[in-house]
Parts: C-alpha cells; sequence; structure tokens
C-alpha cells in the first residue's frame, strides 16, 4: 500500500491538485487532514471532484486533524502507509495577525516535518512556500536564496520565511524535499475560476466600483513588476515536479517569468471593465495611511491597506530552475495578457465569492 497525505484539502491549490496527484500514483491513496469545520466543505468538493474524475473515486479519505498540533492530530494509525507529504496548509493573508500566522505558518510546519521525521517509508515532502519569502528585497531573488537579510513587509512573508527555514534545515539533514515557491495566485487561465478574489482582483473591484469611466489610480513606478501566476500552471508544475529525481532537495520558483508591470495589470483590467485610467502623483505611502486610518475607506475603495506595499516593491524572481525542469514537459506558464479576461468575466459572473482566506 501506498498512501499519500496532504494538508490544505479543500483549498485553492490542494483542490484542484488531489486528482492530478491521484491519476499520476495508480498505486495510491489520498489522505486528507482536514479540520472539522471545514469537513462539510471537503466532503462536498471532494464528491465534485470524483464526479468529474470518476478514475480517482473512492482513493480519497477525510481525516479530522490539525497541523497546529503534535502528531498532527491524527491517531497512531493514520501514517502506518504514508510516503509522500503534500504539506499546502497556511494562513494565505497579507492581514494575517502574528499569532495566527505563527501558530499555522511556522508551527504547522515544525509539526508537519515531525511527522514525516517519523515515516519510515517517506519518499518526499511536497512543501508548499511562496516567493514572498523575499520579503523587501532590492533586486532578483534566487530559487536558491531564502535569508539575505531582507525585511518583511507583513506577518504572512515572515511566518512564511521562517517556516521555509525549518524545511531547508531538514533537507540539509537529509529530509527528501522538494519546495514550491508560487507567486499570487490567481484562477485558471481557461476558466477564471477562482476560490476567492485577492490580490490583482482588489485592484480590478476597485475598477469596477467606479460609477465614472475614468478611474484615478495613485501613479505606479512603470518598472514594477507583479508576479501573477494562474493556479492550473501551479498546479501542473507541481505536479510535474514532484515525480522529477532531480528536484529532490531543490527550490522552483513558479510564477511568470516575464511578469506584467503593476500599471499594465491596472490599464488591462480597466480597458476590459470599459474604464479609462488616470494616474494621480500621489506617493503610495500616503494611501496606504488613508487606507490605515480613514474609517471605511478599505471598503469603499474595496482594497486592503497591505496590498499597497505590492505596487512599490522592487522584487524580482528567478525562475531559472523551474524553467530548466519543466523544458519538454510542455508545462509552461501562459503570458497574463492571454488569460486577463478570463479573470474578470469569472469575477463578474460570481460575484457572491469573497476575498477571505481559509483559516
Amino acid at each position: 500500500m501506498s498512501t499519500v497525505l496532504m494538508t490544505g484539502f479543500p483549498g485553492f491549490l490542494g483542490s484542484a491538485l488531489l486528482p492530478r496527484v491521484l491519476a499520476r500514483r495508480s498505486g495510491s491513496t489520498m489522505l486528507c487532514v482536514v479540520q472539522d469545520r471545514h469537513l462539510d466543505t471537503a466532503r462536498e468538493r471532494l464528491a465534485t471532484i470524483e464526479q468529474a474524475h470518476p478514475d480517482i473515486a473512492d482513493r480519497t479519505e477525510l481525516v479530522v486533524g490539525d497541523i497546529t498540533v503534535a502528531g498532527l492530530g491524527l491517531g497512531a494509525d493514520a501514517a502506518r502507509d504514508v510516503d509522500e507529504v503534500w504539506h499546502l496548509a497556511a494562513v494565505y493573508d497579507l492581514a494575517v495577525g502574528l499569532e495566527i500566522a505563527q501558530k499555522v505558518n511556522v508551527d504547522g510546519t515544525a509539526n508537519v516535518i515531525a511527522f514525516c521525521q517519523g515515516l519510515s517509508r517517506l519518499r518526499r515532502l511536497q512543501y508548499v512556500s511562496t516567493c514572498y519569502v523575499s520579503g523587501r528585497y532590492d533586486g532578483e531573488f534566487g530559487e536558491d536564496d531564502l535569508d539575505v537579510g531582507q525585511e518583511f513587509y507583513n506577518h504572512y512573508e515572515t511566518t512564511k520565511f521562517e517556516a521555509e527555514k525549518l524545511v531547508r534545515a531538514v533537507i540539509a539533514d537529509g529530509l527528501p524535499a522538494t519546495i514550491y515557491r508560487p507567486g499570487i495566485v490567481v484562477g485558471d487561465s481557461v476558466t477564471g475560476e477562482t476560490q476567492k478574489y485577492d490580490g490583482p482582483y482588489f485592484v480590478a473591484e476597485f475598477l469596477r466600483r467606479q460609477r465614472l469611466p475614468v478611474a484615478m489610480l495613485p501613479a505606479v513606478d512603470k518598472t514594477v513588476r507583479t508576479s501573477l501566476v494562474p493556479r492550473d500552471f501551479v498546479i501542473a508544475a507541481m505536479d510535474e515536479l514532484s515525480v522529477h529525481e532531480a528536484t529532490v532537495g531543490r527550490t522552483y520558483a513558479l510564477t511568470d517569468p516575464e511578469p506584467p508591470a503593476a500599471a499594465e495589470v491596472a490599464q488591462t483590467f480597466a480597458h476590459h471593465l470599459g474604464k479609462r485610467v488616470v494616474y494621480l502623483p500621489v506617493p503610495l505611502g500616503i494611501v496606504r495611511t488613508a487606507l490605515n486610518t480613514v474609517p471605511g475607506l478599505e471598503w469603499a475603495l474595496g482594497m486592503p491597506a497591505e496590498v499597497i506595499d505590492y505596487f512599490s516593491t522592487r522584487t524580482s524572481y528567478s525562475t531559472t530552475n523551474t524553467v530548466a525542469e519543466l523544458d519538454g514537459t510542455g508545462v509552461e506558464c501562459p503570458p497574463f495578457a492571454d488569460y486577463a479576461d478570463r479573470l474578470l468575466d469569472f469575477m463578474l459572473a460570481h460575484p457572491a465569492i469573497g476575498s477571505a482566506a481559509m483559516v
């Protein structure tokens, strides 16, 4: 028997990854660690997945557990046949408080590592980090870079950085693991489907709320890039890289090798929404302060203060490892311009989806 354990289901990435992992591992079953409060959602999503992929039906077991407790809250027999672990669970929220971020992102990863260290048959830990362990780094951040003395914008970045340090430490000690660093994950490049509207969607929502055909935005340096990446590429890349022997012990940035400029993203969204953007010479720091201090302004604009930081970041991301390893596989990141309209079409057709992270 071979069992793959996954955390982070029924989240945005886990829901799309599960059927691919099982399809590629024909002799394996899946064990998904789900918090009790998400169990009903997980059951519904699994039923939908199995209906769409009948070939993987009845190969997944949902078990109540919690990465923030020792042993992941599982019984003694739960891990008997586990030989691969996918750790996707994290708090993906720029405004998250330090206590919950530390508990889930850092302590949770430490518990997953300890769980893996107790597995006699472990073939690999597949760990999902983020490009934004780079923090405020000025310049190109390499896939092999991590601690380069950078500062951080928020607790999300800090705790994901600390969590990746833990994974790298056990890799150095011989634990077989691969680290994946997605950029800002948006919807599917073909369907536009997503589970929440955050990141660049806040810009789209701001533009959508403007009653006039002209929308005013603070001026953004044209050199600032936005590392957007559609979910289907992230999933396809992880699925492919996870079975390459050469990827053990390596780190892969899963983002657009040619990312769009932040101003380009705004212009593309505005054009699709029938708006014209006028840039005002207002320092971004003033805008962020106003969003933090003026009651109701965040709600009125549809844009949280934390997002403003990413309109001034000077960080770019090398994808050298990723591009080289995926060469010849047919897996490559599509250009933003090829799928931007689909993101907005989905957003406009599904206004009830919110921006809240699953915690």
